[in-house]
Parts: structure tokens; C-alpha cells; sequence
């Protein structure tokens, strides 16, 4: 984080903080709900969200430098918690209003991020 020093980013993020760099292999999960559609039996066309996936998550994310390469993170910290909301807001733009319920982002098979969007109370 550019809001910490060297000694509270090594404190907060251990391993993890290399100047550096380092890579992972994410997981993404994407749930969605609504209608299923009567003919289709789907509630949403698994070809398009195959599409809609592409573009929100391989296409801006995939072999990046994420605080490098992906304008977004050059403000935000590039935890998993914040690739789960980045791929949220991508697909939300893609997806029929409505159907995205859940993003799932897997770092490894220990840490694991879902996250279902703001919720207001």
C-alpha cells in the first residue's frame, strides 16, 4: 500500500509484500440467479457468460502485473478482496441486471474471497 510505510506493509502483508511483485493463479467462481428460462432451462446462456467472463476477468487480468499493468489497481491495493470487487464491477456491466449473486476468488486453496456486491440494510 502507498499509504504505508515499508515496515507497516511488511507487518500487514508479510510474505506478500516484494517490491517486486508475485504472481498467483486465481480461481474464479461466478454464481448467478434469476428465471430459469423455460425453453433454455438456464437462467442465463452459458456461451455469453463464458463471453461476459472473458471480458470482465481474462482480458484486463490474466498474465498482468496487476499494480502495473491494470489501471484500476494503481489507487487500490491488489488483495484478493479487491480483485473480488474489481471482477464484480466488471461483470455487473456485462450481465443482465439482476443475475450476478456471487464472485468467488480463490488465491489458493487456503484463501479464498467471496463476495456478493454492497449490501444495504
Amino acid at each position: 500500500s502507498k499509504s504505508l510505510s515499508d515496515e507497516e506493509n511488511l507487518k500487514l502483508f508479510g510474505k506478500c509484500n516484494n517490491p517486486n511483485g508475485h504472481g498467483h493463479n486465481y480461481k474464479v467462481i461466478v454464481t448467478v440467479r434469476g428465471e430459469i428460462d423455460p425453453v433454455s432451462g438456464m437462467v442465463i446462456n452459458l456461451t455469453d457468460l463464458k463471453k461476459y467472463m472473458q471480458e470482465a476477468i481474462m482480458e484486463p487480468l490474466d498474465h498482468k502485473n496487476l499494480d502495473k499493468d491494470v489501471p484500476y489497481f494503481a489507487e487500490v491495493v491488489s488483495t484478493t478482496e479487491n480483485v473480488a470487487v474489481f471482477i464484480w464491477e466488471n461483470l455487473k456491466k456485462l450481465l443482465p441486471v439482476g443475475t450476478l449473486y456471487k464472485v468467488k476468488v480463490y488465491e489458493t486453496d487456503q484463501n479464498i474471497v467471496v463476495y456478493k456486491g454492497e449490501e444495504t440494510i
